[in-house]
């Protein structure tokens, strides 16, 4: 049985905060269909719906290593890192904060005495460390239900096939051990600054240009750094909910000083431009990418250098703001292509996606750049939306054009919300601990389906660490 519901029910009561003052649901909805040219608010809230379908009926699984319901985005039923982080952000939106746990859970099953945990769960990446956003999704499940107590529960876990790695340890702790094996392993000059395995494991596939090969072990990504620096931060505001007075000062001096040098070694005054490092060298690598923005996320910028970011090159039409912003890689880089490429499964040079533009866009909101962000979440919305018949999971830039898996349910679906985002000012990605609202259900009247008999998913677990 579905559960849609059409949005007018709820226009009737639903009220939000919008700016300071109130605003009904009825509102607002009107306002973000007229001004970003969605056109029919029945017809978006049923795309919603059918996106949430998909994820009930496709996305959740049941793994069956540790007997739990997990959540992919992927038609193939992988389970990957940062990934997690931007599919819980969406599922906030309907008041669902089960698979921050039960993915979560699932991925420190498998890590390593040293911290190390694969960041992917079925096929292993044994040399690609699961990017720092554990603590953050740890934090958004927290933040949902009120409990951070779950945190310290301590027990025996670690790399269960060939027997408990840790004898009772707290998921607190192996959150830092997490943390701190970007510091410990990924780091070669000591100068805390980590670097990637290569362009594959940052997430970005193909810009090995930036990046590396596999693996390098040899480029400091700028948005690595910018993930490690949430993840103390997350961890800060996780102990200080525990009453962790010490170890939260500790991580908010380790945060500071880590911005500090995000800030001094991969910006070029010059340019203008955050730049990943070549620690064989010391020398900026001088390529121009979409992770040179995410200082803006993490919120370490100062005010002069986040208009350089955005004058000079963010609103730049040679360069990321193509027909349908952003570009991946600006369009002045030599390798700069849209659209697919044979060998590769994805294609981040040059094409556009969903969460490097969510991130972004709360960075132009946080830096006064409102108008910009609300252009972006326009242009976003009419790219996923109004372009694509259905939720694809990366897009071309220039034409439109979906590609990547048809359908897709995974972080694209953030594009959905974020014009909501824009003029409510919600951020629920950012970490103050402010509270999370459930805005599929405030603004539409969807809940989300259930998912009684999810399809069974096994692996056979490598015996190795690394």
């Amino acid at each position: 049985m579905r559960t849609f519901r059409f949005v007018c029910l709820l226009f009737v009561c639903c009220t939000v905060s919008l700016g300071g003052r109130s605003q009904s649901g009825q509102e607002l909805v009107k306002k973000v269909v007229r001004e970003y040219k969605i056109d029919d608010a029945r017809k978006f809230a049923a795309r919603i719906d059918e996106v949430n379908r998909d994820i009930a009926d496709k996305g959740i699984v049941l793994y069956e290593p540790d007997n739990r319901k997990l959540l992919t985005g992927y038609a193939y039923h992988e389970m990957y890192d940062w990934d997690l982080y931007f599919e819980n952000l969406y599922m906030s939106y309907f008041g669902i904060s089960d698979y921050c746990f039960t993915n979560l859970k699932s991925f420190l099953n498998q890590q390593c005495v040293n911290g190390f945990i694969a960041r992917t769960l079925i096929e292993k990446r044994e040399r690609q460390h699961f990017k720092p956003f554990l603590a953050q999704i740890a934090e958004l499940g927290s933040r949902q239900t009120g409990d951070y107590t779950w945190l310290e529960e301590k027990g025996d876990r670690g790399r269960v096939q060939i027997g408990p790695a840790f004898k009772g340890i707290s998921y607190f702790d192996q959150l830092m051990l997490s943390i701190d094996y970007w510091t410990r392993y990924c780091d070669f000059d000591r100068n805390g600054l980590p670097v990637w395995n290569s362009s594959d494991h940052s997430g970005m596939d193909n810009q090995i240009s930036r990046a590396g090969k596999l693996d390098d072990f040899r480029y400091e990504g700028v948005d690595l750094a910018c993930y490690v620096y949430r993840e103390l931060k997350a961890m800060q505001l996780i102990a200080e909910r525990l009453g962790k007075t010490e170890k939260a000062g500790e991580l908010g001096v380790r945060a500071a000083l880590l911005a500090d040098k995000i800030n001094t070694i991969f910006w070029d005054e010059r340019d203008g431009f955050y730049y990943d490092r070549d620690e064989h060298t010391g020398e900026l690598v001088k390529v121009k990418s979409a992770a040179g923005f995410l200082p803006l996320w993490a919120g370490i910028v100062s005010p002069r250098r986040a208009e350089r970011l955005v004058k000079e090159h963010l609103t730049n039409p040679e360069e990321f703001w193509i027909e349908f912003p952003i570009a991946c890689y600006a369009k002045t880089e030599p390798d700069y292509v849209q659209g697919d490429i044979r060998d590769w499964g994805c294609n981040w040079r040059g094409s556009t996606w969903i969460p490097t533009n969510y991130m972004i866009m709360h960075g132009l909101i946080d830096y006064g750049y409102a108008d910009i962000a609300r252009e972006l979440a326009r242009k976003t919305v009419e790219l996923v939306y109004r372009r694509n018949e259905v939720t694809r999971e990366f897009y071309n830039g220039e034409s439109g054009e979906g590609l990547g898996l048809k359908r897709f349910w995974g972080w694209s679906a953030l594009a959905y919300l974020m014009p909501f985002e824009c003029e409510m000012g919600y951020d629920p990605s950012k970490l103050d601990g402010s509270s999370l609202r459930p805005l599929g259900k405030e603004l539409f009247g969807l809940e989300f389906p259930a998912s009684d008999n999810p399809r069974p998913i096994s692996t056979q677990l490598s015996p190795g660490g690394y």
